[in-house]
C-alpha cells in the first residue's frame, strides 16, 4: 500500500538528495570513461550503494553493477537501468567541472543517468516497505558500443526480471518535460563491412586493371535503392555508408576499397530485407564489375519496443507525481541496447527533458550542457513509476 501522500514523500526525499546527486554527477563528468573501462565510475556507484546499505554486486558484464531493493511484500521484479560510459569526444564546454581526460567526454548524459538512478535507489530504499516486489538497479557499461546490455545479461542481469524501466535525457526537450513513444521507439542497429577487391594498375590504362573504386561507387549508389525500392514505405529504414577507404594517389588504381556502413530499421521484415538486399548487391558486383567482394554483416541490437503494460502506468505515475503530462513523440532511428532488456521482458524507456533555457544542445556534441535539474525531476518520475508498477 502506498503512503497517503506518495508525491510529497517522493518529492521531499528527491529534493533532499539533489545536492549530493549533482556533486556525484560532476565528479563522474570530470573523469569520463569509455566502454568497458568504467572502473572508477562503477566504484563510485558501488560506494554509494554501500553507503545506503543496498546489497550489490560488481563486475557484472565486466564493469557493470547490480543492486537490489526488496519490497515489504512479495511481487514481481522491476529492473531500472542507467548507462555509465562516455564518448571519444574532446569537451569544449569550458565549464569548471569539464572533462579532465583529453578526447573523452560525457556528451550523451550517462553521468546524468548514473546520478539519477543513484537518487532513485535512495528514494525507493526509504519507501521499500510500501513496495510489492523487488527493484533491480542496473548500472550498465558500454551502451555507446551497443555491447554492455548483452554482457550484463550474459552474467544474469535479466534473470527473473518481470518488467524493465529505462530512461534517457533529451536536450531537445525543455527541462521539466517528459515524453514517450508507443511501440517501436528506437531502431535496430546493424552494421556491415565490405571489402571490394580489384586489380591495381596505372590510372592511364584502366583496361589492364580491375577498378574497385568504380565498383564501390556502384554499390554505394545501389545501396540507396534498398530503402526506396525494397522496403515498405511505411516501415522506416536507413542505410548509410559511413566510411570509404581506398587508394593512395591520383594516378594509381588501387587493389582494394573498404566500406563501413550502418542499417537502422524499426520492423523485423525491413531488417531482414535490408540485410538480404545488401548482400545480394555485393554479390552482383562480382559478376558485373569483375571484382571480388567480402561482406561481413553483423546484427547488433534489436529495435527498442515499448510495452503498453509498463508504459501506461509509468506515464500516469509521472503525471501524478509532477503534474506534467508526458507528451507522445516520434520514434528515432538511433539505437539503444536497453532493447536487449526489452526483448526479454515488458519494458518502457522514458524521455526526460534536459534542455537548459536559452540553449540548443544536442547529444554527442562537444558543447553539450544538460540542465542538471533533470536529475532530481528524473528521480521523482522514476521513483513514482516504480512504486506504481510494484504497488
Amino acid at each position: 500500500m502506498l503512503p497517503n501522500d506518495p508525491a510529497g514523500a517522493i518529492r521531499a526525499a528527491s529534493e533532499a538528495a539533489a545536492p549530493r546527486l549533482v556533486a556525484l554527477r560532476r565528479d563522474i563528468h570530470r573523469v569520463p570513461e569509455l566502454a568497458f573501462q568504467e572502473t572508477r565510475t562503477a566504484g563510485i556507484v558501488a560506494a554509494e550503494l554501500a553507503r545506503l546499505g543496498i546489497p550489490h554486486r560488481t563486475g557484472i558484464g565486466r564493469t557493470g553493477v547490480l543492486g537490489e531493493i526488496k519490497g515489504g511484500r512479495p511481487g514481481p521484479t522491476l529492473a531500472i537501468r542507467a548507462d555509465m560510459d562516455a564518448l571519444p569526444i574532446h569537451e569544449e564546454t569550458g565549464i569548471d567541472f569539464a572533462s579532465s581526460v583529453d578526447g573523452q567526454m560525457h556528451a550523451c548524459g550517462h553521468d546524468i543517468h548514473t546520478a539519477t538512478l543513484l537518487g532513485v535507489a535512495e528514494v525507493l530504499l526509504k519507501m521499500a516497505p510500501q513496495m510489492a516486489g523487488t527493484v533491480r538497479l542496473v548500472f550498465q557499461p558500454a551502451e555507446e558500443v551497443l555491447e554492455g546490455a548483452a554482457a550484463m545479461i550474459a552474467d544474469g542481469a535479466a534473470d527473473g526480471v518481470d518488467m524493465a524501466l529505462g530512461f534517457h535525457n533529451h536536450p531537445d526537450m525543455p527541462v521539466g518535460s517528459f515524453g514517450y513513444v508507443r511501440g517501436a521507439c528506437l531502431a535496430a542497429s546493424d552494421r556491415f563491412d565490405l571489402v571490394v577487391q580489384g586489380k591495381s594498375g596505372h590510372a592511364a590504362h584502366p583496361y589492364a586493371a580491375v577498378d574497385p573504386i568504380v565498383a564501390a561507387a556502384h554499390f554505394i549508389a545501389q545501396a540507396q535503392t534498398v530503402v526506396s525500392r525494397e522496403i515498405r514505405p511505411l516501415h522506416p529504414a536507413v542505410v548509410t555508408v559511413g566510411m570509404v577507404q581506398g587508394g593512395t594517389t591520383y594516378n594509381i588504381i588501387p587493389e582494394r576499397v573498404q566500406l563501413k556502413g550502418t542499417v537502422r530499421t524499426l520492423h523485423a521484415d525491413a531488417r531482414d530485407t535490408a540485410e538480404a538486399a545488401l548482400k545480394r548487391l555485393a554479390d552482383g558486383l562480382q559478376t558485373t564489375m569483375r571484382v571480388r567482394c567480402e561482406m561481413t554483416y553483423v546484427r547488433k541490437v534489436p529495435p527498442l519496443v515499448n510495452d503498453d503494460r509498463v508504459l501506461d502506468p509509468a506515464i500516469a505515475a509521472v503525471a501524478a507525481q509532477l503534474g506534467v503530462t508526458p507528451e507522445a513523440g516520434e520514434p528515432s532511428m538511433g539505437a539503444e541496447d536497453f532493447s536487449e532488456f526489452a526483448a526479454r521482458a515488458p519494458a518502457f524507456q522514458l524521455r526526460i527533458g534536459s534542455g537548459a533555457p536559452g540553449r540548443d544542445d544536442r547529444l554527442h556534441n562537444a558543447f553539450y550542457q544538460p540542465d542538471e535539474r533533470c536529475i532530481e525531476l528524473g528521480v521523482q518520475a522514476l521513483s513514482r513509476a516504480a512504486l506504481e508498477l510494484l504497488r
